[in-house]
């Protein structure tokens, strides 16, 4: 099919006035690129990708900052939120906020109920320790100071280091089972073949009689579970009750 006289004279006049146009390099992978010669010059009709390489950058420069920083509260969340839940209970985790065990609160309350406290157990599959209990269970009532413990042996042929993490069923009973002393505010060693009774000093909180939430709770259990410290690098003691 011919084209037009008209249309041939316009293409004339366009290819005299910019040159015929050559294949050229893009910049980019999806912009498309042509030359013309014009004045002895080439000029091309694909964008300069200098500015959008500098973007590129910088764009990746924040996104490993941002990965970087989130990495780094990540690591430090652990702690903070262990420290937080050992102040408030929150979670079920027993507090040790030694502002909640002044002397006024340690006085047991022997006309009210009797509240029945069972402990379990549990150890990590990379700690070759046995860990129990020594007492399934005892009972006592809001005030009362108890002292329990829990038996730990090595069966491991080298020395190893476990820490403790622990809760408190039901949850909601966790802001009342207050710690003055644990075995679990420091890291445990053990020797092949060494065995060893490990404290547990504890007190229900008399504000447990004047909650409604808590009418209905007569067992709490308290529960710690043994790792091997070398491969739990995010777990650190928490801070014993300091007045």
């Amino acid at each position: 099919m011919f084209r037009s006289a008209p249309f041939r004279g316009r293409l004339t006049t366009s290819l005299a006035r910019f040159g015929r146009p050559t294949a050229c390099k893009p910049t980019t992978n999806i912009q498309p690129c042509m030359q013309f010669q014009r004045g002895g010059r080439w000029a091309s009709t694909s964008s300069n990708g200098t500015k959008d390489d500098k973007s590129n950058v910088s764009a990746g420069m924040y996104t490993a900052a941002l990965f970087i920083s989130m990495l780094g509260l990540s690591y430090a969340a652990v702690p903070l939120y262990r420290l937080f839940c050992a102040s408030t209970g929150y979670n079920g985790t027993p507090v040790t906020d030694a502002s909640r065990f002044a002397r006024e609160r340690l006085v047991p309350h022997e006309d009210k109920r009797r509240i029945r406290i069972t402990f379990e157990s549990n150890t990590s599959d990379a700690l070759p320790w046995s860990f129990k209990p020594e007492l399934r269970e005892i009972h006592v009532v809001p005030g009362e100071t108890a002292l329990t413990f829990y038996k730990a042996k090595s069966k491991a042929d080298d020395d190893i280091v476990g820490i403790a993490t622990y809760n408190v069923t039901p949850h909601r009973a966790g802001s009342y089972f207050n710690k003055i002393q644990c075995f679990c505010f420091e890291e445990q060693r053990l020797s092949p073949g060494e065995d060893v009774d490990m404290p547990v000093f504890f007190f229900i909180d008399p504000d447990f009689l004047d909650d409604p939430y808590m009418k209905d709770v007569n067992t709490v259990t308290l529960s710690y579970t043994l790792f091997n410290a070398k491969y739990a690098k995010n777990l650190s003691p928490p801070s014993p009750p300091t007045a």
